[in-house]
This record gives C-alpha cells, structure tokens and sequence, in this order.
C-alpha cells in the first residue's frame, strides 16, 4: 500500500472542534415595581396603604479566570511535515521545529486514537527529546483485568522501510525467522522456525529446527552488555551487505555458516499443495503476511484448489501476524463463496467518538489490484471454494488480520476449526500515520464481524491444541499441527497425546516466542 506523507490527514478527514468559552454571567436582575396603593373611600376606620418588601439587589457572582486546556485541534493538518530534519529530496517536508512534530503527534492521538479520553494528562510535552519517546507515553496506562497493557500494539516504524515491507514484501536479512525462549528458568534457546526460499540462510543449508549456538563468537546465552550488543549487530543487520558468522546445532551436531544480509522480498504464499484423504483431497496453504503481494499469490493457490476439486482447506497461518484488511477480505470471500457472504458485513471498524462512522466493509468479489510484481488488474473476479468448513494452524503468532479472516467467516456462520494455540487477540486496526520519516502505528478501530463480534483482545481459543513440530518441515503431513487437524477432521476427535518438539529439548512447552518486528502484527484499514 503506497502512503503519501499527507495521506493520513486526507484519509481520516476528522471534524474540527468548535471552541466554547465558560458559562456567561448571570443578567441583571430586573427591579420590581410595586403596585400603586388604591385608596379606599373614606370610611373610618382607614386602612393605611401595604408598602410591598424591598427586593434587594442581585450582584452576579464572580467568575474565576479559566486557563484554557492546550487545543491540539486541527495541529494534525497544519503541521504535517513541518520537521525538524526534513529529509533531503523531499517534496512535501518544510523546515519546522521538535514541538511541531510533538504538537503533530498530540493532535493526532486527540483526534483519532480509540481510547483518547485515557490519554495521560500530565505529559510535559517540552520535556520530550525525540518525537519516539513522546509517542510512547502517548497511549492509554490502563491495565486489563488479565493483567495486560489494554494498548499493547503501539510502535513506530522508519517509514521508507514501512514502504518497502507493505508495498512488496521486501525485508532486510538473511531469510531466518526465529523462536525464542520466554521462560527465565532455562537457558536462553534461539530456533529457527522458517527460512526463506533462496535467501542466504536457504543457501547456506539451515533448516527449521537448528538451534543457535553462537553469533561472531558470541554465545546465545551471553548477557552482557558487549555480549548482547554483538548478538543484536550479528542478528539484525542494519544494511545490506553485512557479513556475520553464526553456529548452530542440528541434533547435536554443530554447524558453522557465514551470511551477508540481503533485501529480499520473501514470498507471503507458500508450501500450496494438494493432500489426498480417504474423504477427498484437502488444500494445504501456508500463508505468512498479508501484504500487497499475497493478494496475486492467493487467488492462484485458490484457484489452482477450485481446478483440482478441493472439499476442505487447511489454513497454515501459524505465523501469520497480520497486514492489510482487504487482503483478508478477499480471502475469507474465496474461503466461503457468494452465498453466505451476499449482503454480510466483513468487518465494522468502530472508530472513537471524534470521528465520522465509516459504513461496515462488505464481503470483496474481486481483487483490489494492489501493484505487486504479479499484479492483478482490479476488479479481477476472485475464484471460490465455496466450503463450509475451514482449518485454521494457530499460535500466539497468529495476530491482527489473521484474527479478522476467523472472526468474519464465524460471523457468518462458517465452521472455523483453530488447531494449535490461542491467537495473539488484537481485534484491533489503523490507518499508519506518516510524518517526517517515522510511521506511527496507533489504535483508531475495533472491528466487529457481521453478528457485532468483536471481543477477543485475549485470543480465539483452539479447538485441539497441539504443539509446533520443529522436527518436520511445513506442510509435512506428519508435521504435529498439520497431523492433527487431518486427524481432527477424519474423526470429530482431538488427538488425545500431541507430540512433542524439538524446542521442548532446551525450553518449557508454550514457552517460545516468535521473534519479529510489531510491525508484522497489524491490521491495516485501507479503503
């Protein structure tokens, strides 16, 4: 998706609000006139006129001086790309200030931020150095009855690299996705989850499974202050064209590579392959993100399923942590058909108070035409299975638009089977906001399914858990999710003992966590 630098101020076309004042004074009080006394005739004994009370004088209280609050409103619009930097070639970016680039930020959260009213009032917006740490104040302190932060998706992203990642899928790296250790009682294990087809760590032979022993001589578990600076600089390269040396072990047996960081645009579509049954032939698809570039990757998977007569899917979005709404759109339309999805809400995005109520997204018929190398031209009619049914993998890695293609086909009343673990419970989505070279990720919708669902900040439970099989590769039948969901559709029955894995020789069950940027777990609004 291609974000201008004022494409946010023209997306969200929020209403300015009308300044009032403190409450008028009270008027003056209007004096009372007595009647004039009639005088009776004369007859004794007179009777002196009635003089009426004296109504004394209203003085009208004094008001106290009001400081008016800071109004941050219309500062989103006026002070767009006024930075302190502006960044050379440029066409929009003016010479401003750090407080216009703060006061930018403020009334963008006044405005659009779902839970405004739970900003932190005692923010000292001059004592801020850097707009980032600002920004990260700059959400709600509730905590959950869980025990979670109620806002746990706000971040920020350098825009060019934001651009690249969502408009074609290209990420600066080796090709490696890691699983780490949360649980403190252990030692530190690093597991590598998936490797790219044909990036450095595919041609260097790393496999899903090898554990990591070191980094540039560094071992995994050193947390030092060096240490731990050495693992980040080897890990996360910052250019392309750094050269780091790792070792990993593959079932003992260590393994010594060397890789240069490349950018590499990484397929979201993977692994699509037919899988016979003794009840008819299954899809099988592994999809990772959903970028502008999924959307031509799916409609041929789907379409290669609808030719070979699929009657059942198994959606692998084990890893899959989000990106553009539409993309989801168009999926759970492929996933269910015409039919219960004619005339039904995809998703309602209920935005804050503030701003105008957008009508609910209807189920998508054909594609959206997002410019990727096999671009599709909009308005393409999108193929359909036109199941009931639907398998979905799930992990805590399953997050934001993942969530949104469960949610509204359950809306609908597609039968949706979770096999895995909870999701990551972010039923949340944003318009990313630009400005002087930071994108900022910030909570403006709750989406709700076509039945007014929408609660499920605390994950969609699985159906029957079952454990991440590091042993097998993706898409193997044998692989511990992949197996259970056939047996799960086979039987009505979950397995009663799921396997263990490999991570579980180095880390406690469930204690493993995917190690990737927040900004591959979101929801983006873009229509």
């Amino acid at each position: 998706m291609k974000i201008a630098p004022l494409a946010f101020a023209a997306a969200l076309a929020l209403p300015l609000l009308s300044g009032c004042g403190g409450d008028a004074p009270p008027a003056p009080a209007t004096p009372v006139v007595p009647a004039e006394p009639v005088t009776p005739p004369v007859t004794p004994p007179v009777t002196p006129p009635v003089t009426p009370p004296v109504t004394p004088p209203v003085t009208p209280p004094v008001t106290p001086p009001v400081t008016p609050p800071l109004d941050y409103t219309g500062d989103w619009f006026v002070l767009a790309s006024h930075c302190e930097k502006p960044r050379p070639g440029s066409s929009v970016e003016v010479q401003g200030t750090l407080m216009d680039e703060l006061k930018w930020l403020r009334s963008v959260q006044e405005n659009a931020y779902l839970w405004y009213k739970e900003l932190p009032a005692d923010l000292k917006i001059e004592s801020y150095k850097s707009t980032t740490a600002y920004f990260a104040d700059l959400k709600t302190p509730v905590i959950t009855a869980s025990g979670r932060p109620k806002d746990r998706f706000h971040f920020t992203y350098p825009t060019d690299a934001w651009r690249a990642l969502s408009d074609s899928g290209v990420e600066l790296g080796y090709g490696l996705t890691w699983l780490r250790s949360t649980d403190t009682s252990t030692r530190r294990v690093w597991t590598l989850t998936m490797v790219a087809p044909a990036s450095p760590a595919a041609l260097a032979g790393l496999q899903r499974g090898d554990m990591l022993v070191s980094v540039d001589d560094v071992a995994i578990g050193d947390t030092s202050t060096a240490g731990l600076a050495a693992l980040n600089a080897g890990l996360f390269p910052v250019k392309a064209g750094e050269s780091h040396r790792m070792v990993l072990s593959r079932d003992g047996v260590p393994r010594t590579v060397t890789m240069t960081s490349q950018q590499l645009a990484v397929p979201p579509v993977q692994n699509v392959k037919l899988l016979d049954t003794a009840s008819g032939k299954v899809g099988y698809l592994q999809f990772n993100e959903h970028n502008a570039v999924a959307e031509g990757q799916l409609v041929k998977a789907i379409g290669g399923f609808k030719s070979a007569g699929v009657t059942d899917l198994v959606l692998d979005m084990r890893y899959n942590g989000g990106g553009l709404l539409d993309i989801a759109n168009e999926l759970a339309y492929m996933i269910a058909g015409p039919g219960p999805t004619a005339g039904k809400t995809f998703e309602q995005l209920r935005a804050n108070d503030k701003t105008k109520q957008d009508p609910p997204s209807k189920f998508l018929t054909s594609t959206s035409g997002f410019k990727a190398p096999d671009q599709l031209p909009p308005g393409t009619p999108l193929p359909y299975l036109g199941l009931k049914r639907v398998t979905i993998l799930t992990t805590p890695g399953t997050c934001s638009a993942s969530e949104s293609v469960i949610n509204s086909l359950r809306g609908i009343d597609i039968e949706v089977t979770l096999i895995g673990g909870e999701t990551c419970g972010k039923p949340y989505a944003f318009i990313p906001s630009p400005n002087c070279g930071t994108t900022y990720f910030s909570i403006q919708y709750q989406g709700m399914n076509n039945k007014g669902f929408g609660d499920y900040a605390d994950g969609f439970p699985p159906t029957c858990r079952a454990s991440d099989d590091l042993t097998q590769t993706l898409g193997d039948p044998a692989e511990n999710m992949l197996a259970a969901a056939l047996s799960y559709r086979a039987s009505g029955a979950c397995p009663v003992a799921p396997q263990g894995n490999r991570m579980q020789a180095g880390a406690k069950e469930g204690a493993m966590q995917l190690v990737r940027p927040p900004v591959k777990e979101i929801a983006i609004r873009n229509r």
